[in-house]
């Protein structure tokens, strides 16, 4: 059974209560800052806001000008029509070339892709196989309305557990517990602030880990591009966001008479699960979409202020592309989806027939400098160091050295054959 999409309406304290086992939770009218789930919120925004006539220009001079940004060679097609962003970036996640951008430094809410820099940051720092007791304090805080997977307080969770609620279910829950892991969301929030600067996300401010819309919460559709592709050089990292379902723990098995909790021949307690699917709608699908040919990941997100949000990753051949986009203006069912997938089929048709417009820049001042350039030449080509997850060492599926990705087509994301990975 597949638990439908949680949304909450009350405090943690009330909202951990009205969990059921298959994770499900009481609806009632989204408030303000609601997470609208993977459909995307409908809330009309007026006057339509403009993009700075300046912002930053990391990775390059163009990518600081309002309007899209493209240099097309003779032969190129053309980019797709009706793209409604407010903010979008195709990139080269080999190159880090970025071959076509629109607004891309505009500063917006970013909803729960915000999570992407949330796992690149504390996911090497918490073993995939480590437990924690569920403490009602670690689920306070959380806002009105926030997506949730289901966790309770009084049980215990691995690592692995609360990583598959983060990327699967966006559960903002999941991120609180792990933040209390991690030492608090305080800590969290500045690790977060200082491993954003340290890449070059100089967009970024982080309010809460979790993405939820508060006052000054900023990213841009290139920052974010750029927490993707340095969270894709962990394992772990790919392996949670690119998982299709998984189990789910759930509350213990009790006897119906009894009332008491059942267990095992080995007198251990017996609980319940239940299955949870990712809400990434290029990767799992929806009834009025199919799947993406080649995705791979990443994340996605929905709020009032940020609308629907998304950056994915996909490979044809030996090509892996990265698009963000951010809050299309069209606000029908997966729109943001919609024009995700086009600016991929783009991208894979117009690989090595335009100029790059930019380059996704390598952390620290050396990535700065080296990526400075005038607009439409040629981009410095990123040098990110290959990094190891949590668990599992050194990088070997995407990772990054030198500009290019190693082993892409034979151990790389594995698409064809093992993306999206199920359970």
């Amino acid at each position: 059974m597949t638990s439908p999409t949680p949304r909450r309406v009350a405090s943690a304290r009330a909202a951990a209560a009205a969990l059921t086992l298959t994770g499900s939770v009481l609806l009632a009218a989204a408030p303000a800052h609601a997470d609208e789930g993977p459909g995307g919120s409908r809330n009309t925004r007026t006057p339509e806001p403009k993009p700075p006539a300046k912002t930053s220009t990391v990775g390059g001079e163009r990518l600081g000008r309002p309007g899209t940004q493209v240099a097309l060679k003779p032969g190129a097609p053309a980019l797709p029509k009706g793209l409604t962003g407010r903010s979008w970036l195709v990139a080269d996640a080999e190159s880090g070339e970025v071959l076509a951008a629109h607004n891309a430094h505009w500063r917006l809410a970013p909803a729960s892709t915000l999570k992407m820099l949330f796992a690149d940051t504390v996911l090497p720092r918490l073993p995939k196989d480590k437990t924690h007791k569920v403490a009602l304090s670690d689920l306070e805080g959380i806002g009105e309305g926030s997506s949730m997977v289901g966790i309770k307080e009084h049980y215990t969770y691995s690592v692995h557990d609360l990583w598959l609620g983060v990327f699967l279910k966006s559960g903002n829950d999941a991120v609180h517990v792990l933040s209390a892991m991690n030492g608090g969301k305080q800590k969290t929030i500045r690790d977060m602030q200082a491993h954003a600067k340290e890449l070059n996300a100089l967009d970024t401010h982080v309010v809460s880990p979790d993405g939820y819309d508060e006052k000054g919460q900023l990213s841009s559709a290139y920052d974010l591009t750029l927490f993707a592709r340095s969270g894709l050089q962990k394992a772990d990292f790919r392996e949670y966001c690119g998982t299709a379902t998984a189990k789910f723990p759930g509350e213990f098995k009790k006897d119906e008479k009894t009332k008491k909790v059942k267990k095992d021949k080995a007198g251990k307690p017996i609980r319940d699960s239940f299955e949870i699917q990712n809400t990434n709608r290029l990767l799992t699908g929806d009834y009025d979409m199919k799947p993406y040919q080649g995705i791979a990941g990443v994340k996605n997100g929905s709020t009032t202020n940020a609308g629907t949000t998304f950056t994915g990753v996909a490979q044809r051949g030996d090509r892996v592309l990265l698009v963000t986009v951010m809050n299309p203006r069209k606000k029908e069912h997966n729109e943001v989806y919609r024009e995700t997938a086009r600016l991929f089929d783009w991208g894979f048709k117009a690989s090595g027939k335009v100029e790059p417009v930019g380059t996704l820049v390598a952390p620290g001042p050396e990535g700065l400098a080296t990526a400075k350039h005038p607009g439409g030449s040629k981009p410095a080509q990123a040098s990110v160091a290959a990094t190891g997850s949590g668990s599992s060492g050194k990088w070997t599926a995407a990772g990054i050295a030198g500009g290019s990705l190693v082993a892409l087509g034979a151990v790389a994301y594995g698409v064809r054959r093992r993306w999206p990975r199920r359970g």
